[in-house]
């Protein structure tokens, strides 16, 4: 999969979404509704999902600054696997394409890790100087399946990494590239992030 970071968000598509609450009360899920789109987004219900057909799909944190984005991405290389695009990550042209978006972006820690349904390419990285007027803590993962790429990107205050960080390890854990997955294989996260000053 060639994705093209910090560009990825305006250009993928979302189609439609169907969401509900889970069982547990502090947990919702949005499915897809497309059988040729599939996906499940599992993420505490302090966090409100928008997005439509011409957008990727985002979850955004009610008091804190934490947004997770889904998106669907091109895929050109029919035998992709996270080990492989681990290994031909080329940093300077990573970190380039995201300080475009993300000035001062830096790449720290790369390695694979597993959705509920599917092993995926992880990386994180900081940027000092973001757009947002904060110090920003981004985690990428991507992946591919039924035939799509997907990709699942997380920002967060890199100040309130503690608070937030199980948050953005329980999506990433709880993702699914199956319409139907269920809650839950990891724990709910708790504490929530110190809403923002």
């Amino acid at each position: 999969m060639n994705i093209r970071p910090a560009t990825v968000c305006v250009t993928a598509l979302i189609m439609a979404l169907g969401t509900h609450a889970a069982v547990a009360q502090d947990i919702s899920v949005t499915h897809s509704v497309l059988p040729d789109q599939s996906y499940t987004l599992i993420y505490p219900a302090t966090m409100q999902a928008s997005g439509g057909v011409d957008k990727p799909l985002t979850i955004n944190h009610a008091d804190a600054p934490l947004q997770c984005t889904m998106s669907y991405v091109t895929v050109e290389q029919t035998d992709w696997t996270p080990e492989g695009a681990l290994a031909s990550l080329d940093v300077a042209e990573l970190e380039a394409g995201w300080r475009a978006t993300f000035p001062g972006f830096v790449l720290g820690t790369t390695g694979t890790t597993a959705y509920q349904s599917d092993p995926a390419l992880i990386y994180e990285g900081t940027s000092t100087d973001s757009p947002m007027g904060m110090p920003l803590t981004i985690v990428h993962t991507e992946t591919v399946a039924n035939g799509l790429g997907y990709t699942l990107d997380c920002l967060f205050d890199t100040t309130q990494a503690e608070q937030a960080r199980p948050i953005v390890n329980f999506i990433i854990a709880n993702f699914s590239t199956s319409a139907d997955a269920e809650c839950c294989v990891a724990v709910p996260p708790s504490p929530e992030p110190a809403a923002a000053q």
